[in-house]
């Protein structure tokens, strides 16, 4: 794995921690959610796979030294340092909550546990991975809530940041509830469900729309979704209709859903097809979806793509990577940073849930419920396979389900209580004494 993929200030670190002799401390620095996305009352852990792939395979080559030692800042660097870096691979630990685990405002992500430099270097590349995942996987959940059971396809690689966040956003959309995805290496890589058949460009490069769907059906059969707003949604139902089986279902990408909808429906009937579905796309949200659904609106499925590829209304998420506590030749020290609203919590911790709170507590206690930080990485090894993407997408629909109706609804409600232990708020008294006085 690319070790400059990162921002520079982690390896200028890198080479003070090592020139310093600090080198041999270990650090334990945690990813925490700072506050809550917009209008949302939880968000969704996803990505976790990427950064275990990360962990595991950072290492830097020969002609990434040589371009790091052409650069200022690494001028007075001694040759330890270069020779350092080749044999450099992560030898530590990560403890992270599973995928598909709801979480709330302060709670930890993951903790990663290893020799400062080591622990320092993946800042950048965790913090991205870990937060457009979760981004992504908690928009899925609100969107497959406000469809009230009706599949949701994502549909949002053509509108993501990069093709690459586009596969892994189709990813955490089915950990979130997702039915399927048009990305097809998303379908190869992971075993998603994919689903997709023709553009307006099928039916502009025919003579006419007629010859457009039957030569459509000829090659899809039974797995025929025919697009009817290229020219007029009315008339595409009834070429549709028309033409009558095989069919599957059609889609609209444009124009008033409900009335549509109705109409498409009663034309699809009248024309002995009562089992095509219909499907909706075109600038959806969870919000659009919830009033079409509210309204009556025979629709079968819905697809989103920009919305929900790029978590439209929230795109990007407040949390933090702070060293939290450190072990210098078997003696600890607790660290925090106490900047105004920036502040951090010191402590390797674990987070217990149970029926009607959560507790943030110091790692190594004992709590009520369900403890939600569990052990990855020890010693740089993968301690056990991760659950695939269907046991993330399980544990994340088990998981919502749990959550108060209040928490799953889309405007905000009253956050869930979430409470620090006795034995963390004495140690965050304790060292903000000794660091501030």
């Amino acid at each position: 794995m690319n070790g400059l993929l990162t921002d520079l200030y982690e390896l200028t670190m890198a080479a003070g921690f090592f020139e310093s002799g600090k080198s041999d401390e270990k650090a334990t620095f945690e990813v925490a959610i700072r506050r809550l996305p917009p209008h949302r009352n939880f968000v969704l852990a996803a990505g976790l796979p990427q950064i275990v792939d990360y962990l595991l395979n950072l290492s830097f080559t020969a002609d990434e030294i040589d371009y790091l030692r052409t650069l200022a800042q690494f001028r007075t660097v001694s040759p330890a340092f270069w020779a350092y870096l080749q044999k450099f691979r992560f030898t530590g630990d990560l403890f992270a909550v599973p995928e598909g685990t709801p979480l709330f405002a302060g709670e930890p992500l993951l903790t990663i546990r290893g020799p400062i430099i080591e622990a320092q270097i993946p800042e950048t590349y965790l913090l991205s991975a870990i937060t457009f995942q979760t981004l992504i996987a908690s928009k899925a959940v609100r969107s497959a809530e406000a469809s009230g059971g009706r599949p949701v396809v994502e549909f949002g690689t053509r509108r993501a940041h990069t093709p690459e966040a586009g596969v892994l956003g189709a990813r955490a959309s089915y950990i979130g509830g997702c039915a399927a995805t048009s990305n097809a290496l998303a379908g190869f890589r992971y075993g998603i469900p994919v689903m997709g058949t023709s553009a307006h460009s099928w039916v502009m490069s025919f003579p006419c729309e007629m010859e457009a769907f039957r030569r459509l059906q000829r090659v899809l059969g039974d797995s025929t979704v025919q697009l009817l707003d290229t020219y007029d949604s009315l008339e595409g139902a009834r070429h549709a209709a028309k033409l009558g089986k095989p069919l599957s279902g059609v889609r609209i990408d444009s124009g008033d859903f409900l009335s549509l909808s109705r109409q498409i429906r009663a034309i699809l009937d009248e024309g002995g097809l009562p089992e095509a579905k219909i499907m909706a796309s075109g600038d959806l949200d969870e919000y659009k979806i919830r009033d079409l659904v509210s309204a009556g609106a025979p629709i079968d499925m819905f697809g989103l793509g920009t919305q929900l590829a790029t978590s439209a209304d929230a795109p990007h998420m407040s949390a933090t990577y702070k060293l939290v506590e450190l072990d210098i030749s078997g003696i600890k020290r607790f660290t925090a940073k106490y900047s105004q609203d920036k502040i951090s919590v010191p402590g390797s911790k674990q987070v217990f849930r149970d029926v009607a709170r959560d507790v943030i507590a110091r790692s190594g206690e004992c709590g009520r419920g369900e403890a939600l930080m569990k052990p990855v990485i020890l010693g740089g090894r993968l301690i056990e396979p991760l659950p695939t993407v269907e046991q993330a997408r399980e544990h994340a629909a088990q998981s919502v389900a749990k959550l108060a109706p209040a928490l799953r609804q889309l405007e905000v409600g009253e956050p869930w209580p979430v409470i620090y232990s006795r034995e963390l708020r004495e140690l965050v008294d304790r060292t903000r004494h000794n660091l501030v006085g």
